[in-house]
């Protein structure tokens, strides 16, 4: 049998060696250039879907959103994180009534933002910001649709939310969102989420090669990779551009195959939204002593007592912040910034503060040592798995179920869910909400069902109150009073409380008063 065989001959390999000429240059020798490029490859200036990084003005493509905004391109749908604040990043662009739609998590403080959508001037699809991460890097891995745990039961997954208003003032709506298809798995309700391919990428880089190999600096790469990989043509400008060769394959954080042309960046301004410093001789994030008192403090100082050792954590801005400061004794924790840092530090020194180095809140931040960067979809990747082991923020409303509403008004403040839906969404993580008992005219924010659109549908474990703590039972439903502030009784918290709710057998133990409080 053997004999009949017929061996192959063993693979003559080609002496000549593989070739070492550089390829031709990705370099434009402007943005103005790179965009009229882009708009050529497109085969039309109107109509475009243009994917553009950044978080906040953290890493946003400034030069080329100037070139774009001379280009005379329109009827733009948008997609970014953010829309940039008035007069400055794409703020530029919904001033000048270039952009039909914006596809966005947050709108932050742009006035003219928020105008343009209550008016009926702008399309507005606010989507989670770990949603909108995925479905960029989806587009950009040619995944047409995934399911995710965010957003389950809110009006983002049932449909209905007002995409336009009507531009007659009537307040009426002319364009809704579509209901997704859900589907469970494990017995967690899903949501079906459509990738995102844009027409043009608009992103923002550090340091460049001629050939598209890109590498971001900080908290500066966010939404950076995701919109590049998504874009049909990516345009990518950076603060230096350097030869091939002169960047390591191991430093590239984004391959050249995904970039279609470079530019070096003309405007490099790197606006700083919240510049927050500390004074030379601190080493914390804040000044408890001086800022955290009366319910605030007793907020916070409960909050630290969530913290076990070795978490990696997630906190809200403002007073979950605060709760970093009081850590218990031999208690280390890790904090995960959602724009895409893991080991966030203290406050830089005054004058020390640095652009590319920012927290979700848009404040700035230094690293801790041991301190990693990533994109918007591997942070977001990192939230969804329940890698971040405990999750608190804020809230307006906390319903008996354990629903939260946090993000929306309608009709008066459009702010954006961020990446609180995420973050309550994810299965496992124990979540914990810190909010004063009442709002400012007297009434309750803890009810029976929340009256305001749902952050997270049956999501809360726990809510940390001025007045006393609450543990919900996210399964069955019902609120259980487990600690009370000193010089109140439960017939007091009943008074303060829009719903029926148990208490904790035997003596109710005292949340930690440190101070004479006197605004209960």
């Amino acid at each position: 049998m053997l004999s009949r065989l017929r061996f192959l001959s063993p693979l003559r390999l080609s002496s000549r060696p593989l070739s070492t000429t550089s390829s031709p240059s990705k370099v434009c020798p402007s943005p103005a250039a790179a965009i009229s490029a882009a708009l050529s490859a497109a085969g039309r200036t109107d109509g475009l879907t243009f994917c553009v990084g950044g978080f906040g003005l953290c890493g946003i493509p400034e030069s080329l959103i100037d070139a774009v905004s001379k280009s005379g391109a329109g009827e733009i749908t948008a997609v970014s994180n953010n829309a940039g604040v008035d007069g400055f990043g794409l703020g530029v662009l919904l001033e000048s009534g270039q952009v039909k739609r914006m596809v966005s998590s947050y709108v932050g403080e742009n006035k003219t933002f928020e105008r343009m959508y209550l008016s009926g001037d702008l399309e507005v699809e606010l989507t989670p910001q770990g949603t909108l991460a995925e479905r960029l890097r989806a587009g950009g891995a040619g995944v047409p649709a995934f399911y995710t745990p965010t957003a389950a039961g809110t009006v983002i997954a049932e449909g209905g939310f007002p995409i336009k208003y009507k531009a007659d003032g009537s307040g009426e709506v002319e364009i809704e969102s579509e209901p997704r298809e859900t589907r469970t798995f494990s017995g967690v309700p899903h949501v079906l989420e459509s990738a995102i391919v844009g027409d043009v990428s608009l992103v923002k880089a550090w340091k460049a090669d001629t050939r598209g190999n890109l590498v971001f600096r900080g908290t500066a790469r966010n939404f950076n990779p995701d919109c590049a990989r998504a874009g049909r043509h990516c345009v990518a400008e950076a603060e230096e551009v350097v030869e091939a060769g002169e960047i390591h394959p191991d430093d590239v954080h984004l391959p050249g195959i995904f970039v279609h042309s470079v530019v070096k960046a003309t405007h490099n301004e790197k606006r700083i939204e919240q510049r927050t410093e500390r004074p030379a001789a601190s080493d914390s994030g804040g000044a408890p002593s001086a800022v955290v008192k009366g319910g605030r403090g007793r907020i916070v100082r409960r909050a630290a007592k969530e913290f076990k050792d070795g978490m990696y954590v997630n906190l809200g801005i403002g007073i979950p912040t605060l709760a970093s400061n009081f850590l218990p004794p031999g208690v280390r924790i890790e904090l995960q910034s959602e724009n895409g840092l893991m080991g966030m530090g203290p406050f830089p020194e005054e004058g020390k503060a640095d652009a590319d180095w920012i927290n979700a809140g848009k404040q700035t931040v230094t690293p801790v040592p041991g301190a990693s960067t990533f994109s918007s979809s591997d942070s977001f990747g990192m939230i969804r798995s329940c890698k971040v082991g405990l999750t608190i923020l804020g809230g307006m409303q906390v319903s008996s179920a354990g629903d939260l509403a946090n993000w929306i008004i309608p009709g008066k403040m459009v702010k954006g869910m961020g990446g609180a839906m995420d973050l309550v969404g994810a299965p496992g993580s124990r979540v914990v909400v810190t909010m004063e008992h009442c709002a400012k005219d007297g009434s309750p924010k803890i009810l029976e069902g929340c009256t305001l659109p749902l952050t997270g549908k049956g999501v809360v474990d726990l809510v940390i109150t001025d007045k006393c703590v609450f543990e919900c039972d996210k399964v069955k439903g019902g609120l259980t009073l487990i600690e009370i502030a000193k010089g109140l009784t439960v017939e007091d918290i009943r008074d303060a409380t829009g719903c029926d709710f148990q208490v904790v057998e035997g003596e109710i133990p005292l949340m930690d008063d440190e101070e004479d409080d006197d605004d209960l």
